[in-house]
Formats: C-alpha cells, sequence, structure tokens
C-alpha cells in the first residue's frame, strides 16, 4: 500500500508551490494548489505547465491518478486532505496566522508540514492547538529537481510523524534526511558556510567571481555531487584531514556579519537576476538565458547521477 497521501494540500504558490504540486501529483496523490492571490494562482498555473516538462525531461516515472487544481477558496482545498504543505513567506507571524486557518478547518489527524528554511519548528508550533502535528518539511529549490528533502521534527513533534513523513518522501522517489532542529539546518548551514568563505575571498581580492564559480563547481561542486563530504573524507584519509584542518581551519573566516561589500550592492539595488545586477552584471535577455542554462544543468546532473550509487 502507498504511504503517498491521497489528497494533499500546498499552501502558497510562489517560487516552491508549483514544483512541490507537481511532484506530489506525478506520484499519484491529487493536490490542491491554494492561495490568496488570483494573479499567483495564474502564475502558478504558467509555472506547472513549465514544471511538468521539467518532469518529463528528467523521466520522472508517472503514477495514475495524479492532478493538480489551483484555487483561492481554502476549503476546498482543504477538503478531504491528509497532508498540507505550507509554503508562505518566511514571516513569523503570517505563517502562525495561516497554521491558525487550517488548524479551524481540518480534524487534528492531518499533517501539517512547513517548508519554512530555518524558522525554527519549536516556535512556530507553539501557536497551534495541536503541536505535535507540526513538523518540518524543507524542500531543496527547484523542488521538482532537487531529490532530497529535509526532515525536521520540532520539540512537541509527534515521533510518529518522523517515520510517516519520511516514507512519504521515499514514496515520491526523494531521499528524506531526518534531522534535529538547528537554526538553518543542515543543508543551509554548510551552504552559507562555503558561501561565508567564497564572500571573504572576494572581498579580499583573492579571486574573481569568474573565477571562483569556476573554482566551486568543478573543484568542489563536481566531486561532492559524487562523493559525499564524509565518504570523501574517507577516500581522501582522515590523517590528510588532520594534517591541514590543523592549520588551515585557523585561516578560515569567521565573520558573523554580512559583508559590507554585498550590503553596498544591495542598497544599490543591485540584488541579482531579479534587478538586472548582482554578482554579475546581466543585459536584456541575459537572466532568461541563464535560467534555462541552470535548468538544463540540473536536468543532466539529475539524469546522470539518479544512475550513480547514493553517497
Amino acid at each position: 500500500m502507498s504511504s503517498l497521501p491521497t489528497v494533499a494540500t500546498v499552501i502558497g504558490s510562489g517560487t516552491m508551490g508549483p514544483g512541490i504540486a507537481a511532484t506530489l501529483a506525478r506520484a499519484g496523490s491529487t493536490v490542491r494548489l491554494y492561495d490568496i492571490s488570483e494573479d499567483a494562482i495564474a502564475r502558478a498555473e504558467a509555472a506547472y505547465g513549465v514544471v511538468q516538462g521539467v518532469l518529463e525531461a528528467v523521466d520522472s516515472p508517472s503514477a495514475p491518478g495524479g492532478s493538480v487544481t489551483f484555487g483561492t477558496d481554502l476549503d476546498a482545498a482543504l477538503a478531504g486532505t491528509e497532508l498540507i504543505i505550507e509554503a508562505v513567506p518566511e514571516k513569523l507571524e503570517l505563517k502562525q496566522k495561516v497554521f491558525a486557518d487550517l488548524e479551524a478547518r481540518v480534524g487534528d489527524d492531518v499533517i501539517i508540514a512547513t517548508n519554512t528554511s530555518g524558522i525554527p519548528i519549536s516556535t512556530m508550533a507553539k501557536s497551534l492547538t495541536v503541536p505535535g502535528r507540526l513538523i518540518g518539511m524543507h524542500w531543496s529549490n527547484p523542488p521538482h529537481l532537487i531529490p532530497m528533502i529535509e526532515i525536521i521534527p520540532g520539540e512537541a513533534t509527534d515521533p510518529t510523524l518522523v517515520d510517516k513523513l519520511a516514507e512519504i518522501v521515499k514514496a515520491f522517489n526523494y531521499v528524506p534526511v531526518i534531522e534535529k532542529e538547528i537554526p538553518g539546518f543542515v543543508e543551509n548551514r554548510v551552504l552559507y558556510a562555503i558561501l561565508r568563505e567564497c564572500m571573504a575571498l572576494l572581498e579580499e581580492g583573492i579571486v574573481t567571481p569568474e573565477g571562483l564559480d569556476a573554482a566551486v563547481k568543478w573543484g568542489i561542486g563536481y566531486k561532492l555531487s559524487v562523493v559525499g563530504p564524509t565518504r570523501l573524507l574517507d577516500m581522501a584519509g582522515l590523517d590528510i584531514y588532520q594534517a591541514v584542518s590543523s592549520y588551515l581551519n585557523k585561516d578560515l573566516d569567521n565573520s558573523t556579519d554580512t559583508p559590507q561589500f554585498i550590503k553596498d550592492k544591495i542598497a544599490a539595488g543591485e540584488l541579482g537576476f531579479k534587478s538586472g545586477a548582482g554578482m554579475y552584471e546581466y543585459g536584456e535577455g541575459d537572466v532568461d538565458a541563464k535560467r534555462k542554462e541552470i535548468i538544463t544543468g540540473l536536468i543532466a546532473a539529475r539524469k546522470t547521477l539518479s544512475t550513480i550509487p547514493n553517497v
């Protein structure tokens, strides 16, 4: 018997919503994607078509019976649901309001999973009437292409939900990573540790953005996409790690604030893709072309890596 919910609801149709909904539907669930905004729902429907094309490109298995509907009627979106995935903006007060609206409309046995990327699960759970039903389910962006999900129970989370959610994740062929609660969770902590050192190297003028991207993409990313960090230590030798880390760790950046040059770019309105300038400059059409290039690369990598044993 499948561990997948027959009916699932995704609350929030922004960046992550269409990809999450498509992934579940592809596996056979009936999914309702809800948002308060008609415009947001229209954008989500358009994005969903693109996401479906990507899932076809990565040869994602398609089970019968799956579907996605889009709407602004919350009661309709929640009717008969077994799993709610909250994917609204990262504002504690907003999430707490959403949870209150959800709990007023569903039974106590309905799981509420939050896709927060950093707000503590235990903090959010304090506003729920049934705090044991809340659990972290952190998808990585783009959610329909990155087949790994972090599962994070809070202090009050019902322990049985951890295994139950892990089985749901496995049912749509993703890898569940069960973690203890910690700010940023595992993926973002490792990512931001890398980014901190990268920004320090740029600020000190050690390397150009182009050189940095090449070094990390091919020297680190290529390797780590096949061999995880702990396996890499075994491959290199723990004695080698001790020898290098004993002097290099002392020299690594340990700043606790955002670098000033990043703050200056933000103040100048240079935010990246969304503004046409950031770490790089983008001319007309460049951002769309770069997005397409990135998705194409992720599709190729996913198809290749799916044939390589895990970890």
